[in-house]
């Protein structure tokens, strides 16, 4: 393994095909009527507990219309980006470039797998509508918060096509991601906490079920990760990436600002 990169630029058939095992067998438990019926119930329950205290507390209600917004989805990915990018705390400084890099490629494979997904799901008939949908007495944010509708805080709370949960599958495989290369507890606390808190916004909106993300979610991070990590896709995309953006950062990094990132730096 080069000491500037944190990938093999081989093929690991173990995880590479555990992971297709694993998402394989989420679909089949899905698929299952006895356990998708669980599910729904499980859904229903969750989905109790987290949208109905909006209808009473003004401030709650706030804050998850505020999350449930497309800036705030770009907050979070500022966020998930300087976690990716410091250095000496999952990777060490001299591989975060490429390790950002990495995880570009792994992007990249997800954004595939989402599109192939969604057009399977739709043509075999698995998609269906968001649970806020369906639910009698739902909460929905977008009615308590009219305003910000045709704006940029249009307010995800509902969707015709909810499964795969495409939102949950871009924080998944961040957290699968970085999952590899963590060598603490507190790192993978830190990791899946996030992870985990940055997904509630639209299960509390109602915009997805919970099988949208613990499965369909879940399924498509763990195909993206596969053909990204275990193969020699992020090894060679992300030494390729470096390679062509040297310049560039060799620039930046006079910029006394920027080269105190080690993203930069290195």
């Amino acid at each position: 393994m080069d000491k500037a990169t944190p990938f093999q630029a081989t093929w690991s058939w173990k995880p590479f095909i555990a992971c297709h095992l694993m998402a394989l067998a989420l679909l089949l438990l899905w698929l299952w009527e006895p356990t998708r019926a669980a599910m729904n119930l499980f859904d229903y329950s969750l989905f109790s507990l987290l949208n109905q205290p909006l209808a009473t507390n003004e401030i709650w209600r706030l804050t998850w219309a505020v999350a449930s917004t497309r800036p705030f989805d770009l907050l979070v990915g500022v966020i998930l980006l300087l976690l990716l990018i410091r250095g000496d705390w999952i990777f060490k400084a001299s591989q975060a470039r490429a390790a950002t890099f990495g995880f570009l490629c792994a992007a990249v494979v997800l954004v595939i797998v989402r599109i192939l997904y969604a057009k399977l799901a739709h043509k075999l008939g698995w998609q269906h509508a968001s649970i806020s949908s369906l639910v009698d007495d739902a909460v929905h944010l977008g009615h308590y918060f009219p305003s910000w509708e045709d704006t940029a805080f249009e307010i995800k709370d509902e969707s015709a096509r909810s499964f795969p949960g495409d939102h949950a599958s871009v924080l998944l495989i961040w957290a699968l991601f970085l999952t590899l290369f963590a060598r603490t507890a507190v790192q993978w606390i830190v990791i899946w906490g996030l992870a985990l808190l940055f997904m509630l916004p639209r299960l509390v909106a109602g915009a997805h079920w919970g099988q949208d993300d613990y499965i369909g979610g879940v399924q498509m991070a763990l195909v993206a990760l596969a053909w990204s990590c275990f193969t020699p896709f992020a090894a060679k995309g992300s030494a390729a990436l470096v390679r062509w953006t040297q310049p560039l950062f060799d620039l930046l990094a006079k910029i006394p600002l920027l080269n105190r990132l080690s993203v930069i730096a290195t």
